[in-house]
């Protein structure tokens, strides 16, 4: 032991530990030829045995993974065996809703839409989507999204929008969105229960016919729709997209505050915009604006 010491320059304790390592490693046995002594044993005899080891414990634990992924695949199909193939099944408050898109998306095989009538996105909504859409989009899934052209107002939701792009995310704008609904693989559609509160309870379907139509709505509103990095464009008319929706809206006898909810925007934005377009038109009332525009035929 003193002379191991003196040799590698290590205390005697520290000699001890390290012989006590090598023995473990298998690398240092009894000696068969002096009693008491240890012999060393070739690093390709011992190490095989440890890489052995090794690589018999990876595989007992691959085995148990694998049996762990039966076992969940097993509980899912006997899950979805109970769902209504023509019906709902109904997921009441935002945590539910949130929990089941989750669900959805690691499980999407190869595309995701959205059309989403909010406004800015909330922070908490963002990072909890941000590491799924990442995952998603590294997996090969198509992800496109339609917003409301307001949706270009918020700085925080502009990034988070740039970041999903370089990514590989599609995204499009229109002045307003029909519906919220999210369509995955053209098998399995998420919409609200209820229209004015979307966040009360969401409906998943699957019957083909359903999803087929709402997928038919979701194209026809992203032939529409603007992508993002390119600036709103004026018509021949000089009015932008929101304005002539705007003007639909007037002429349709909606009030500012219902318009201001459909264009997301805010109710003093509604009405210099009305001001502005009653003024191009000389119209004296909202309504009016809404007939002039439709004599001009911009509407």
């Amino acid at each position: 032991m003193t002379a191991l010491a003196t040799d590698t320059g290590l205390t005697d304790p520290e000699v001890r530990v390290a012989l006590d390592e090598l023995a473990e490693l298998a690398l240092l046995k009894p000696s068969a030829q002096f009693d008491g002594k240890l012999r060393p044993v070739s690093p390709d005899v011992g190490l095989a045995k440890l890489l052995a080891s090794a690589e018999a414990r990876l595989a007992s634990r691959q085995v148990e993974v694998e049996e762990a992924r039966a076992e969940i695949a097993s509980i899912t199909a006997e899950h979805h065996s109970a769902w209504p193939i023509d019906g709902a099944i109904r997921h009441d408050g935002l945590d539910a809703i949130r929990t089941r898109l989750e669900e959805l998306q690691r499980a999407t095989e190869f595309e995701c839409l959205s059309l989403n009538p909010g406004g800015a996105h909330r922070p908490e909504a963002r990072e909890a989507a941000a590491s799924l859409n990442e995952e998603a989009l590294a997996r090969g899934v198509t992800i496109r999204a339609v917003c409301r052209d307001s949706f270009r107002n918020d700085t925080e939701t502009l990034t988070y929008a740039r970041w999903l792009i370089e990514l590989g995310s599609e995204m499009r704008t229109v002045p307003t969105v029909p519906i919220q609904m999210v369509i995955v693989d053209r098998k399995i559609a998420v919409v609200p229960a209820q229209a004015d509160n979307p966040r009360a309870a969401a409906l998943e379907v699957r019957s083909p016919g359903i999803v087929a139509a709402l997928h038919a709505l979701f194209e026809q509103v992203w032939e529409v729709g603007l992508p993002f990095g390119q600036q709103i464009p004026r018509d021949q008319d000089g009015c932008t997209p929101t304005e002539r929706e705007l003007l639909r809206m007037a002429a349709g006898g909606d009030t500012d505050e219902a318009a201001a909810r459909r264009l997301g925007v805010s109710l003093r934005t509604v009405r210099r915009m009305m001001a502005h377009l009653m003024e191009r038109l000389d119209a004296a009332s909202r309504f009016q604006a809404g007939v002039n525009a439709t004599k001009r035929g911009w509407l």
